[in-house]
């Protein structure tokens, strides 16, 4: 009798595992990554705020930050209102709310993606279904388990803010700190859910990153217009990150915002579980392009069956580009003030020869590469996907030799990379000149021209990882990005050894317009770029082909 018990009750253990299959392995891969981009983010808090009390002792050199930087519309849009930056919570604020916040609306994206449309088009959730568990079951365990990851990104941000601001120099309350956690951490919170949500409405993660990418691109936007002038304030509450800058932590919290964050979440996740359960697996709200039905002659070659099914994408990023560009160039008039009101930056951009509008641009088209870096990341991903869903076998049935589809692979991305770098400097133009500001199109269109090399680095490694270690394609590609980023902005902030810096792809590239071109540079990241690209085309040809 004993004996039967223990069955049973073993039997029931394992079913229950069973059913909550979904929600452990969420949560397993969710927590580990929210754990690693908590002590990034806790890191760089710590660097700005340490930063700010030991450089900016004096009250006539925080007077100074303040009238330079204060009421400078131009570099409000890019990060948001300079408030009370005379003060290290402040300035700490300022420098890191947004940047922290549009990071981890991009890794709630990707992360959200990955775990349900990546997991679902890769085939392990068809597994786990076929027993006990619901598609809206899945969902909600989904949602939970990644929740999870959210809650590790805010305890460990949350931990090294509260150590920093133990500090005597730094002065930041513990509960301050934490309010100032979660006002990083809900961009993740938001984006998540809405990438979860894209997840049910598209047929691939692809579609629900793009779909997803194109109304965070939208939502910074509006943050943009609304910060570039005190009249447009009120569009602040039109768009999510609008609603994380009026929390305004560390410095006057405004809770009310909260609000609308979680009716956001709330919202977007019923409405995932609602779609999920209507939806059979494997299909979308969305039509796929791949399964539609043919009215048309469909492309025969490798790379116009690519161009055909990622369209809308490359045509989303387009469109954020441009938008992207004009909005930085309908500012750079305003945003050139800040050279004129701060002695020492007038002179030094005065010997380089280059008016405000150029030099602010400068610094605005920097964040354009990042831009561009996400294409490139995007490009291999896709041509990875393709061989560990099992496309690309229906392919090299065919005709078509290894070599010669991703060859293709790869003159698609490049392209991609380059004329959406020539877009960016000609949608700059038109925006400066649309705001009176005297800047050249060549110019433009030369430092438009080099935000294309990080990415275009960044897509060679790629493309080697590719064909070596296929598997690990997207950890060292993000790992690399992540560490280019992370050198640019903490290289910035403390000084670090030569050798060190030069390891950023994204510190290699010239400050253009403000500088000239640094074209040996980029010669060197395109010769490696290439290198790196034959070697992986032929250890991709000599390799068999690996699922995930």
């Amino acid at each position: 009798m004993s004996t039967l018990l223990s069955s049973s009750t073993s039997a029931v253990s394992r079913a229950q595992r069973s059913r909550l299959a979904i929600g452990r392995v969420t949560t397993r891969k969710a927590v580990r990554s929210g754990a690693v981009w908590g002590v990034v983010f806790g890191l760089y808090i710590a660097i700005q705020a340490l930063t700010y009390a030991t450089s900016y002792k004096t009250l006539a050199a925080r007077h100074l930050l303040v009238r330079q930087f204060g009421n400078n519309a131009g570099i409000s849009a890019l990060v948001g209102p300079a408030n009370q930056i005379d003060t290290v919570p402040g300035f700490t604020a300022w420098k890191c709310l947004t940047v922290l916040a549009i990071i981890a609306s991009v890794w709630g994206i990707l992360t959200s993606t990955k775990l349900t449309r990546g997991e679902e088009d890769a085939g392990r959730w068809e597994v786990l279904l076929a027993g006990a568990v619901t598609r809206k079951g899945a969902a909600t365990q989904a949602l939970l388990g990644m929740a999870a990851g959210v809650s590790a990104l805010f305890v460990t941000t949350s931990i090294i803010s509260v150590a920093v601001g133990r500090d005597a120099k730094v002065g930041i309350s513990v509960g301050s700190a934490v309010y100032f956690s979660v006002a990083i951490v809900s961009g993740a919170l938001m984006f998540l859910v809405v990438g979860a949500f894209c997840s049910q409405l598209s047929t691939s993660r692809r579609q629900a990153a793009g779909l997803a990418s194109v109304l965070l691109g939208a939502s910074y936007a509006l943050r943009m217009i609304a910060d570039s002038s005190s009249g447009l304030a009120w569009l602040r509450w039109a768009t999510p990150l609008g609603w994380i800058e009026e929390l305004q932590p560390l410095t006057t919290p405004h809770s009310v915002a909260l609000v609308p964050i979680v009716a956001l979440v709330a919202v977007f996740a019923v409405g995932t579980v609602h779609l999920a359960g209507r939806r059979d697996l494997g299909a979308g709200v969305l039509s796929d392009r791949s399964t539609i039905e043919v009215i048309r002659p469909l492309p025969t070659t490798p790379i116009g069956l690519t161009l055909y099914l990622s369209r809308s994408v490359i045509v989303a990023w387009a469109v954020s580009i441009l938008a992207y560009g004009l909005l930085l160039g309908g500012i750079a008039k305003s945003g050139g003030k800040i050279i004129t009101s701060s002695p020492s930056l007038r002179l030094a951009f005065a010997r380089l020869g280059v008016s405000g509008a150029e030099a602010y641009l400068s610094v605005a088209l920097l964040i354009m590469a990042v831009v561009m870096s996400f294409i490139a990341l995007g490009q291999i991903s896709a041509a990875r996907k393709e061989e560990s869903s099992g496309q690309l076998e229906n392919l090299l049935v065919r005709p078509f030799s290894r070599t010669a589809w991703l060859g293709e692979r790869v003159a698609l991305g490049t392209t991609v990379l380059v004329l959406g770098a020539v877009l960016a400097g000609v949608a700059t133009w038109v925006g400066a000149i649309s705001d009176h500001a005297n800047v050249n199109l060549s110019s433009l269109l030369n430092a438009g021209l080099n935000v294309a090399f990080p990415a275009l680095l960044l897509f060679g490694v790629g493309v080697l990882a590719l064909g070596i270690v296929p598997r690990l394609v997207s950890t060292i590609t993000y790992s690399l990005f992540v560490w280019f980023l992370l050198i640019e902005l903490v290289g910035s902030e403390v000084k670090m050894n030569h050798w060190i810096l030069d390891l950023s792809a994204f510190h290699q590239m010239a400050a253009s317009p403000a500088a000239p071109v640094a074209w040996t540079a980029n010669a060197t990241m395109a010769a490696i770029a290439l290198a790196s690209t034959i070697l992986g085309v032929e250890f991709f040809r000599r390799r068999d082909l690996k699922g995930e």
